[in-house]
């Protein structure tokens, strides 16, 4: 099943779920995102009534957000781990996801990996049998050919992500391009992870594989929490 664009009800349980797992005292990892943005909201909801935490955000979008909601951040450098994360998905199957939809998947990787439990918030339509979403890859600028070139020779058909609403590509936070690669139905998405890695140029790709420790699922009616393979 392809991913979809899930209800702004389902996505708020889900993100609402999750960040009532967050407790006094934790480093927390902002993701980014519809979904992710509903837990930084309810985040925010709980510091307004004397919860003490301090947030990471994955991107100047959950950080301004985050800030909108006085929420306390900090920098990995600045702490000594990150107890937890909340972030999205673009689709889940098992415990792989892909994301970096938003282009944020560089820090979103370094976040989430470092936290000690990280929790996947999505709504029902973003679950699949199989990862065959494209998986975007973040490419220093110069090595956008190379990086393609690489990813047709594994099987893929690369597509430089244009912008919406300037000319030109897109550009991340950190200034890399983005190459959205099509693979179809990913059999081993560990194998191709491990390839992906190890192209000249890429700076980090969105196939998260064993990363997640639990999948919060929201729907309509309320939310399924799903063990992830971590």
């Amino acid at each position: 099943m392809k991913a979809g664009d899930g209800s702004a009800e389902a996505k708020r349980r889900a993100g609402e779920a999750a960040a009532a797992a967050v407790e006094d005292g934790m480093v927390v990892g902002l993701g980014t995102g519809s979904t992710a943005a509903a837990a930084i909201e309810a985040i925010g909801r709980a510091v307004a009534e004397g919860l003490d935490v301090r947030g990471i955000p994955t991107s100047a979008e959950s950080a301004t957000l985050a800030r909108d909601h006085a929420i306390p951040l900090t920098t990995l450098a600045a702490v000594d781990g990150v107890d937890l994360a909340i972030d999205g998905a673009d689709q889940v199957a098992g415990g792989d996801l892909v994301k970096g939809g938003g282009a944020a998947h560089t820090r979103e990787k370094l976040i989430d990996a470092a936290a000690d439990r990280f929790l996947v918030v999505v709504d029902d339509s973003k679950l699949a049998d199989a990862l065959d979403w494209p998986i975007p890859i973040a490419a220093l600028r110069g090595a956008e050919r190379v990086v393609a070139g690489r990813i047709r020779e594994l099987g893929g058909e690369a597509t430089l992500r244009p912008a919406e609403r300037k000319d030109g590509p897109v550009v991340t936070d950190d200034g890399h391009l983005v190459i959205d690669a099509d693979f179809g139905a990913i059999d081993d998405p560990a194998r191709l992870a491990c390839s992906l890695s190890a192209i000249p140029g890429v700076v980090e790709h969105g196939l998260f594989v064993d990363l997640a420790d639990e999948i919060y699922v929201g729907t309509d009616d309320g939310v399924e929490v799903l063990s992830g393979d971590r």
